[in-house]
């Protein structure tokens, strides 16, 4: 169970951490263009200055959410109060994945992916988490 919790954090936050860069410093619109099938060169400049500027401010917030979680991971697989945010911010994005499946309809397989990783990712690691803070409390 150590070695998924672990390879579920890594791995999520190592993507977290990439994208977050990628999309806020070095090239949101080959996002647009990937992940969205979006050419922002369609859009009017208002609009395409302010969806990237907006884009790179949220992947900014991403990139922040991998760097606290890799400069915490002691803490968050240690100390319940570490723990619960990082596992509350990671389900915060798989629930807005069902909200807007739920209000905007079915994404791509791609984003699929991502939610169900996200959901075994928080379901795993808190499995794991959880007997490993009981424990630790428990003999202290």
């Amino acid at each position: 169970m150590k070695f998924l919790a672990n390879f579920f954090f890594f791995t999520y936050i190592g993507l977290v951490v990439l994208a977050g860069f990628w999309g806020a410093f070095v090239n949101p619109e080959f996002d647009f263009r990937m992940l969205f099938k979006l050419d922002t060169d369609t859009l009017t400049s208002y609009s395409q200055i302010n969806l990237i500027s907006q884009y790179r401010f949220l992947r900014a917030l991403e990139l922040g959410y991998g760097i606290f979680s890799l400069m915490f991971y002691r803490e968050i697989f240690t100390e319940k109060k570490f723990n619960y945010l990082y596992l509350w911010i990671m389900l915060s994005g798989a629930l807005a994945r069902i909200v807007a499946i739920a209000i905007d309809g079915m994404p791509s397989t791609l984003f699929m992916f991502f939610l169900i990783y996200e959901l075994l990712g928080v379901i795993v690691i808190f499995a794991y988490t959880n007997r490993q803070i009981k424990t630790s409390l428990n003999s202290a």
